[in-house]
């Protein structure tokens, strides 16, 4: 019975989001205790919802200073010389500005901080996109796949915890496997450069120096639309609500009716005027700018990376600091340091306001055991002639179980199991723990990652749009990925 409604809630909770039905924060809330009654175990909802809050109460904590600290740092200019590199070389290609995506996400990766990657990954490519009116859901899907491939280092949390729940060496676990994650990466690059294409196609040619003209090879704001709408993707135009001018100006595309706009707020502007700034992160006037402070606010970010890959804090009490000494320094009055504050405001309650809803669900889907009935029917289900190639079994089922729940619970509750079915077939641990990476290109993009709310918070992007869009790429990705392991015989 827990196994079926474990399925159930799953896909009522997809399908509401997916629809847009529901918001995810509501969904992510009211699905799973609707469910926790279903299974008669109401009387326990607050012990589950309280238990994944406080699991999930560091990360909130992480992000919400975090999307501060890199706020302020957008709003000082640290970022303004790599937006303008990005410029010269994408040269107003919508090809090379999503490979360029891909590139930055992967380099970025390295940090082993998904959250981190994204807030540098959008603020550096988010006023190319919505200058050139590009599809902001290309943009996310491309970064968080890029991402997920890239999440698999040792330092990045799914090694570690694949290491730590079968007692292995991460290094035996990651190792062999990079010549795998190297042909996943290649396939992002790849996909990268395939929508590239696509979105060059649709924009035709395209020019960085004011509003475009309709011209020969290049089609028509409403005809893009209309094109967009075709394909069955969402449709993007180039502004919505944006947090304010002081904070970066416009909006960011966000869904619309077709032939709509958003309109800024706070001083922000709606995208349908030709006179409306596209690209406010760049503007060389904006009043946050703190030039004599460039070479500060660099170090300062260089530190808190290098001390957040040594791991010697904490990484919530890393960014409490960072923010607490970058407001200080580049906002040394009070009224300033509040308006920033305030700008980020909407950014920084989206964020961890998901993260909150998603510790329901997750408190639920554990603490009610559906987690571990779905895990156990499914490897139950297994034929016995699969026995010999559990590598290849848990390298499939990494790919749904790393989407529809947390890392800890996939390596630390279902991992194990895999890992003692196979060695009744003389299928070495190492083996599964390996395979187990595969799913990673697709749990970047998962309802229970607090990171993607960073990505589509930033963008402006409904979840749902990027959920549709870039689940099937990702969980591309992954099968090549698998199939790059079976082939080198690494899995």
């Amino acid at each position: 019975m827990l196994t079926l409604l474990g399925f159930v809630m799953i896909a009522a909770f997809l399908t509401l989001i997916m629809t847009k039905k529901m918001s995810p924060m509501a969904a992510l809330v009211l699905i799973p205790a609707l469910f926790c009654v279903l299974v008669g175990q109401g009387a326990h909802l607050g012990d589950y919802v309280l238990k994944g809050i406080g699991d999930l109460a560091p990360t909130a904590a992480m992000l919400m200073f975090a999307i501060v600290y890199f706020g302020v740092m957008i709003d000082v200019g640290l970022f303004d010389p790599v937006v303008r590199v990005i410029l010269r070389f994408c040269k107003a290609d919508p090809m090379r500005i999503v490979v360029g995506t891909a590139v930055l996400a992967a380099v970025v990766s390295l940090d082993g901080d998904g959250s981190t990657t994204f807030m540098i990954t959008v603020s550096a490519m988010l006023p190319l996109y919505r200058r050139l009116k590009m599809s902001l859901v290309v943009m996310t899907g491309v970064a968080a796949t890029a991402n997920g491939v890239m999440n698999t280092v040792p330092w990045g949390g799914p090694t570690a915890r694949a290491a730590t729940a079968l007692k292995l060496d991460a290094g035996d676990i990651f190792v062999p496997m990079i010549p795998a994650l190297g042909v996943g990466l290649v396939c992002v690059f790849v996909l990268a450069y395939v929508l590239g294409l696509r979105e060059r196609k649709r924009l035709g040619l395209l020019t960085l120096d004011g509003p475009a003209e309709d011209a020969p090879g290049r089609v028509t704001e409403q005809a893009a639309e209309q094109e967009t709408e075709e394909r069955g993707e969402p449709v993007l135009v180039g502004a919505g609500a944006g947090t304010g001018a002081a904070a970066g100006g416009d909006g960011a595309g966000v869904p619309a009716q077709h032939g709509t706009g958003g309109a800024g707020t706070a001083g922000g502007t709606g995208a349908d005027r030709d006179d409306a700034p596209t690209d406010a992160v760049l503007d060389p006037h904006r009043a946050t700018l703190r030039p004599k402070l460039y070479w500060f606010n660099a170090a300062l970010t260089v530190a808190l990376l290098a001390l957040l890959i040594l791991q010697t804090l904490p990484i919530p009490v890393l960014f409490l600091l960072g923010a607490a000494i970058a407001l200080t320094v580049n906002f040394p009055h009070m009224p300033d340091q509040k308006a920033r504050v305030a700008a980020h405001a909407e950014n920084v309650l989206n964020v961890s306001g998901m993260v909150f809803a998603a510790a329901v669900f997750t408190g639920v889907l554990t603490g009610t055991g559906m987690v571990e009935h779905m895990a156990r029917y499914v490897v139950d289900a297994v034929p016995d002639g699969m026995g010999p190639h559990m590598g290849l079994v848990t390298g499939l089922l990494s790919i749904p179980f790393t989407y529809f729940m947390s890392n800890d619970g996939f390596y630390f509750g279902i991992v194990p199991i895999l890992a003692e079915a196979g060695a009744a077939h003389g299928v070495a641990p190492v083996e599964i723990a390996r395979a187990s990476l595969v799913g990673q290109a697709l749990h970047m993009s998962s309802p229970l990652v607090p990171a993607v709310y960073v990505l589509v918070g930033m963008a402006k992007v409904e979840f749902g749009d990027h959920t549709r869009f870039t689940v099937k790429w990702a969980a591309l990705t992954s099968l090549v990925v698998l199939a790059a392991g079976l082939l080198f015989g690494i899995i």
